[in-house]
C-alpha cells in the first residue's frame, strides 16, 4: 500500500491541509471534497489512485484541519476558496491534473479549469453539478429562500443544515445499507464545524452557493469548446443532487462516461470498489 502524507502549506497566511500520495513522477490527480466534510472522505480512494498516480486532497479553508480564519479575515466565497487551491496546486509545482470533484469540489473545480483550460487533463464528478438539473428540493428550497430573502426566518432554515441530524441524514439517506457508515464520520464532521464562529463561515458560503448557478453557462462553454473528458458517478438516490445533474453532462459533452450506483451523497461510503473500478479505468484511459 502506498503511504499517505498529512501536511500542511500556508498560503495567503493560512495554513492549509491536504493529503499526499503517489510518485511525484507520475500525472497529479486532484481531490476536492464537498460539504460538510473534508479530505477525510478520501481517505479509502486515495491510497488506491496513488498506486498509479500523484494524488492530492486538501481541506478547503473552514473545514477540516484548515483554517478557519473568521469571515472578518478571509472573504468566503467559491471564488476565493478557489483562488487558495490554486495557489496551493502552484506552491506544490502543478501545472496540469485531473480532477475529482464532489459537490463543494465541483464549482471549485469549474473554477480552476476556467482559469487554465489546459492545466486540466480529465474531471471525475461525483454527485457535483454544472447543470440546474438535479437540484434535490427537499435539501435546496430553504437555500434557495435564502437566497433571494436572507431574513432570520430563512437564515435559520439553513442554520439547521449544520446541525448533528442533517448531517447524519446527508450521510444516511439513500444509502443502501446504513450499517456500511461509520458514524464517527458525520461526528466528526459536525464537531469540526462547530467550532466557534464556523457558522457564519457556512453561511457567507450558503449565500455564495447561487453565484455557482449563474456560472453554469460559462462551464458548459468550456465543455462543449474542450469536450474534456468527463466521468459523472453518481448515487442514484442522492438527497442533494438527483441523477439529473449527472446525466445533464451528456448535453454539452456527448462522450461523457455516466453511471448510476446504488446509493447516496457519499458513495464512496458504500460503494467505493464500484467506483474505484470506474474512476481507475477512466484515468488509466486518459493520463
Amino acid at each position: 500500500m502506498v503511504p499517505v502524507h498529512h501536511r500542511y502549506a500556508v498560503i495567503g497566511g493560512h495554513r492549509v491541509f491536504y493529503r499526499e500520495a503517489g510518485g511525484l513522477d507520475r500525472p497529479t490527480v486532484v481531490l476536492l471534497h464537498g460539504f460538510p466534510t473534508s479530505s477525510t472522505m478520501f481517505r479509502n480512494l486515495l491510497p488506491v489512485l496513488a498506486e498509479r498516480w500523484h494524488v492530492v486532497a486538501p481541506d478547503l479553508l473552514g473545514f477540516g484541519l484548515s483554517d478557519a480564519p473568521p469571515p472578518g479575515e478571509f472573504p468566503y466565497s467559491f471564488d476565493s476558496l478557489a483562488d487558495v487551491t490554486s495557489a496551493l496546486l502552484g506552491e506544490l509545482g502543478i501545472e496540469r491534473y485531473a480532477l475529482f470533484v464532489h459537490d463543494y469540489g465541483a464549482p471549485i473545480g469549474w473554477r480552476l479549469a476556467l482559469r487554465a483550460p489546459d492545466a486540466v487533463r480529465a474531471i471525475v464528478s461525483q454527485s457535483g453539478n454544472a447543470y440546474n438539473e438535479g437540484f434535490q428540493p427537499e435539501f435546496f428550497v430553504p437555500m434557495r429562500e435564502y437566497w433571494q430573502n436572507p431574513g432570520p426566518a430563512a437564515e435559520q432554515a439553513v442554520r439547521d443544515t449544520l446541525t448533528p441530524e442533517v448531517i447524519r441524514w446527508l450521510y444516511l439517506s439513500g444509502a443502501p445499507d446504513e450499517t456500511l457508515i461509520d458514524p464517527s464520520l458525520w461526528v466528526h464532521d459536525h464537531d469540526l464545524l462547530a467550532r466557534p464562529g464556523n457558522d457564519l463561515i457556512q453561511l457567507a458560503l450558503f449565500s455564495d452557493y447561487a453565484s455557482n448557478l449563474t456560472l453554469y453557462r460559462t462551464v458548459q462553454r468550456y465543455f462543449r469548446s474542450t469536450q474534456v473528458p468527463l466521468l459523472a458517478v453518481w448515487g442514484r438516490n442522492d438527497p442533494v443532487f438527483g441523477p439529473a445533474g449527472a446525466l445533464a453532462f451528456t448535453t454539452d459533452l456527448p462522450t461523457a462516461d455516466v453511471h448510476l450506483l446504488d446509493g447516496g451523497h457519499f458513495l464512496l461510503e458504500t460503494a467505493l470498489g464500484d467506483v474505484a473500478s470506474l474512476v481507475t479505468d477512466f484515468f488509466d484511459k486518459h493520463l
